[in-house]
Order: C-alpha cells, then structure tokens, then sequence
C-alpha cells in the first residue's frame, strides 16, 4: 500500500534543520505483514530525543530511515499465523523487540534483547528485512517502529495493546517517556518509601519520571527534586509535582543530595553532576544517550567509602508488557497524568521545524496527529 512518512536522508545535517531539511516528507509503499507482524494505522507520534540524536549525529543510522519510534494506533491488518490481538485493537509502539529467547531477554528487563538490538542497529525488523521501499529502492526502519507516517508494519513484539480508553497521545507516550522515565525509577531505582528522589534532565524522559516519582509520593509523601538549566522546565516541574527544583550549580552550592537520582539529559555536566548528588548508600541511574565518545569524571573512592551505585537504564531496564498496564492503571487512578507532558500538536510536514524545537530545550512532547 502506499504511505506517506518522514524520511531521514542525511545525518548531521547544519542547524537550523528548518533551513537543510535533512527529513523528507515522501511517498513509500509498504510492504505487507509477514509472519509475526502488523500492519498498523498510526493515531499518533511523539518527538523524542532519540529522534534528534539520529538527525544530529550522536546515533549513526543507515540512511534513508523513516523516523520515530513513540507511538500509537490501532491494527489494521494481520500477517499469516495465530495472532493474540485482533483487528481495530489499540497498540502502543515500543522501540526495543523482545525475542524473549536469548540471554538479554532473560535478564527480566535488565539488559536488550540481543536479537532486538541488532535489527535496530541494521534498520530492520526483529525477523530480518525491510517492509519499506521508496522508488523501488529500500528505506530502513528506525527502531522497529517508524512512526512517523501513516502506517507502520511492525512485529508483533513491538507492540502492547492497551483498551481504547486510552487517548492515543496518552498511548504513545507511554511507550518511550513514560517507559524509560518511569521505568528506570521503578525497575532500577527502586526507591524505598522515605528516599529522597532526584532527576536531573527535564526533557519528555525526565519529567515522564518527575511524574511517576510524584505519583509514588502520593501516599507516602517525600522529596521529589528536579534539576534543569532552564528556569521555565523548573517551573513545569514543579507543576507535574516536583517539591523543589533547582539549577546543577545551586545542587553544588548547597550541596543537595538524594538517594535515588534519574539522570535523564545525555550529557556528561548532567550525569556528573547526578553522580555527586547521589547520597551515600544510594544509586544513580543514568538514562541519557551522550555522543559515543563521551567520557566521565568519576571518583571511585567515593562510590566505595560512600556504598554509591551507578546502573545504566535502557528503556528504563523494562519489560513492555510488563510495565505499560502499571503505567496504564497509575494513569486510570489519576496519579500520572500523561497528558501534561504534551507541549504541543504539529502536523508530520513540520517535522524538520520540530527537530529544531526539541534540540533547543524548550519542548517536551511534540506529538504528530494523524487524520
């Protein structure tokens, strides 16, 4: 069939990306679903971090890739085979595959599914191939997913499906900021009921985990600490239910510390200062995805004499089928309204324009609605 989607064509393209257009907006036939796969009509998309860090660079893809891995939409169409879900469902889209038969698929969440991670890395999906061709030549497939069109074939292990009471861009979100956010928090974190929370990066990740450490204080009250450069994301935290919110510099002025610390921005000033803010006996856990040759300054005999931990979080360390329904119930019980973390709505021909939002540090969700 034919789609409508947003190719990337270049990597590294001159900012702004408004003005070199590395994304196209283009036609592409799709490919019908084999065995294990979906076709799926797109409801909505969401801009993440993970987008922008193809387009600028820091992640080398294989170009032409049709972008985004954040969304929702509902199955229109069933490759040959059993299938637990059923035409019309609601799925949200994941951007990490589990086989569940290889040995990152047994580590409960801990580390990527091994087969997962290598069709990402080639542009393929999670039973090999592409479903995406443009001219009769092939486009890669960004994360298993390419959300960024009309339509997506994806494997079946790609998706979640949630009841229709969930609004599309609640669905979408849920899949990659609330996922590695959240996820990273409740997986890796662990935070017992008296620690004192920090996140430190308030981009879509880090206040999807604002969010979810607000609503893990519902009851028990406690510190939820957020930390940012930019005076209007303090504030927003503050409104998603953050107690305090500070600068990195006021965190080393005053010597504010935390025993569960999310460091959610990619960049080593961030995860640097996580580190040092993290309380004795406590752990940090980093999220953000920094250049590949990016490189730390970190004091090893602080972590041994203080009983510190650091743990990498990939897709917040989670098993999707697993943690969307807690995220999903937590959202029904109104203590994790999603729907703030949405900044704004753009059409898919603002892509490029919207690439440069998110790389200014303004905009949280940008979600892409389709008709």
């Amino acid at each position: 069939m034919r789609i409508c989607g947003a190719v990337l064509e270049t990597i590294g393209a001159q900012t702004p990306f408004a003005d070199s257009k590395p994304i196209t907006v283009s036609e592409l036939e799709l490919g019908e679903p084999g065995p294990g796969e979906l076709r799926v009509r797109i409801e909505a998309a969401g801009l993440c971090h993970s987008d922008l860090s193809v387009v600028d660079g820091n992640r080398v893809r294989p170009v032409p890739m049709l972008l985004g891995h954040e969304a929702a939409g509902r199955v229109e169409a069933i490759g040959p085979g059993d299938s637990d879900l059923q035409i019309g469902q609601r799925v949200v889209m994941t951007f990490l595959p589990r086989c569940g038969r290889c040995a990152g698929c047994a580590t409960d969440g801990r580390t990527p599914c091994e087969s997962g991670s290598l069709a990402n890395n080639t542009g393929e999906l999670l039973n090999g191939g592409r479903r995406l061709l443009r001219d009769g030549a092939e486009v890669n497939h960004h994360l298993g997913v390419s959300a960024f069109a009309t339509h997506a074939v994806v494997d079946r292990h790609s998706v979640v499906p949630v009841d229709d009471d969930v609004p599309p861009e609640v669905a979408a979100v849920l899949g990659c900021a609330v996922l590695t956010g959240g996820g990273a928090l409740l997986n890796s974190a662990k935070p017992g009921p008296s620690d004192r929370i920090m996140v430190v990066g308030l981009g879509g990740v880090g206040m999807a985990a604002v969010l979810v450490a607000a609503a893990l204080r519902t009851d028990t009250g406690g510190e939820v600490i957020a930390v940012d450069t930019v005076p209007e994301k303090l504030k927003t935290a503050v409104e998603l239910g953050a107690t305090a919110a500070y600068t990195p510099q006021q965190i080393a002025d005053e010597n504010i510390q935390a025993e569960a610390v999310i460091e959610a921005a990619g960049n080593i000033r961030a995860f640097e200062t996580a580190v040092a803010a993290t309380a004795p006996g406590g752990v940090t856990v980093t999220v953000g995805l920094p250049a590949p040759d990016a490189r730390a300054s970190v004091s090893p005999l602080a972590l041994v004499a203080q009983g510190r931990s650091i743990i990498g979080s990939y897709l917040g360390s989670a098993v999707p089928s697993r943690d969307i329904p807690v995220f999903v119930r937590m959202w029904r019980e109104g203590k994790l309204p999603v729907e703030r973390l949405v900044s704004s709505h753009i059409r898919l021909e603002d892509i490029n324009q919207a690439m440069d939002a998110l790389a200014s540090g303004h905009a949280l969700r940008q979600i892409i609605t389709f008709d």
